[in-house]
């Protein structure tokens, strides 16, 4: 394949990743100001973002240590939020798997909910293309994505630092997960999985240190993927 072909790919993919740069640059510099409200330091802001690089996880991480939860509590919830990278992993395989091991680390990495919703959207709509224009078409997608996820979380967190603490932006957490959430509920599916971890959510409010959040958050995926087969959808 000619490198013309590949950077042909990239430059398409950079084109379709740009609206989303709408949406993360806004979130990711939330999130610095939180982090540093909540008491962590700037480099520990950034490590944060650059070690877990998935804004729900982060988000409710971040949520449970203002709430002194358990080290183990908030690893165990961070991870079931991010329980879906493991379907997009699953589907996105089939196009991405061929490639060496470096560079399925490198998706690995890199795949958030943006570059795997945009990525497989297009290889699905363009089904020819060679599996090394799929990995150039991923790349160009992460672009405007994950480097400004750093960038812009260096911001908040600098200008968090600025921020006196009685201002209290404690409320803009719950406004932050409501406007991710949203967009989300696409299908009877994804608002079935939502509504049932809602219910869970309330129901199981008593149990400590915010664990009733893993109980919502494994139960709505649950239902989630049940209607998904009872219905016949895709999410």
């Amino acid at each position: 394949m000619a490198a013309g072909t590949a950077m042909s790919s990239y430059w398409r993919g950079l084109r379709d990743g740009l609206p989303f740069l709408a949406v993360v640059g806004p979130f990711a510099m939330l999130f610095g100001v939180l982090a540093t409200e909540a008491g962590l330091a700037v480099y520990e802001t950034m490590g944060f973002s650059i070690v877990v690089i998935a804004g729900a996880a982060q988000f409710t991480a971040l949520q449970l240590i203002n709430e002194n939860a358990p080290t183990l509590v908030v690893l165990a919830s961070a991870l079931a939020v991010n329980l879906r990278m493991a379907m997009y992993s699953a589907s996105i395989t089939p196009h991405l798997g061929p490639l060496p091991l470096w560079k399925r680390g490198i998706v690995a990495y890199f795949l958030v909910d943006q570059t795997y919703a945009q990525s497989i959207l297009d290889y699905e709509k363009n089904p020819d293309q060679t599996t090394a224009e799929k990995f150039a078409y991923f790349l160009g997608v992460m672009t405007p994505i994950c480097p400004p996820w750093y960038l812009f979380t260096f911001v908040g967190a600098v200008l968090g630092e600025s921020i006196p603490p009685s201002l209290g932006l404690d409320f803009a957490l719950p406004i932050a997960f409501l406007a991710m959430v949203g967009p989300m509920l696409r299908t009877p599916a994804h608002r079935i999985a939502a509504l049932v971890s809602v219910i869970l959510a309330l129901a199981f409010a008593w149990l400590p240190y915010n664990m009733g959040l893993l109980v919502a958050g494994l139960g709505g995926m649950m239902a989630g993927a049940q209607a998904e087969l009872r219905l016949g959808i895709k999410p």
